[in-house]
C-alpha cells in the first residue's frame, strides 16, 4: 500500500487537510476538532509535567534546564539565564523501526 504522506512536511492545518481527506465520513470541522483537541491534551499534560506516551510513536516530556550564564552575541556581556522546563520529544521503537525499514 503506498503511503500518503511520504515526502510530505505537515503543518497543523495540512495534517486536518490530510485526515478530512483520507476520511470522507469525517467533516473538515471535526478533523480540526480532533486535531485541536489532541495538541490541547499533550500540551496542558506538559504543563503539568506530566508525560504523554504514544505506544509505537514515542513520548512527549517536560526536562528542566539549570540555570546558567550565557554570552550577548552582540556584545559579549554575560547574561543570567533562568533555570526552566522544555519540552522533549523521544522517539519510540516502532517509530525508529518504521524509519529505518
Amino acid at each position: 500500500m503506498k503511503n500518503p504522506l511520504k515526502g510530505v512536511m505537515l503543518n497543523k492545518s495540512d495534517l486536518i487537510n490530510k485526515i478530512a481527506n483520507l476520511n470522507p465520513s469525517i467533516y473538515q470541522k471535526d478533523a480540526t476538532k480532533i486535531v485541536n483537541v489532541f495538541f490541547d491534551t499533550i500540551s496542558k499534560a506538559l504543563s503539568k509535567n506530566e508525560r504523554v506516551e504514544l505506544r509505537g510513536f514515542g513520548v512527549f516530556d517536560v526536562k528542566k534546564r539549570k540555570a546558567r550564564i550565557a554570552r550577548n552575541p552582540k556584545n559579549g556581556a554575560a547574561v543570567a539565564v533562568p533555570e526552566k522546563n522544555v519540552p522533549y520529544f523521544r522517539m519510540g521503537k516502532g517509530m525508529k523501526d518504521r524509519l529505518n525499514k
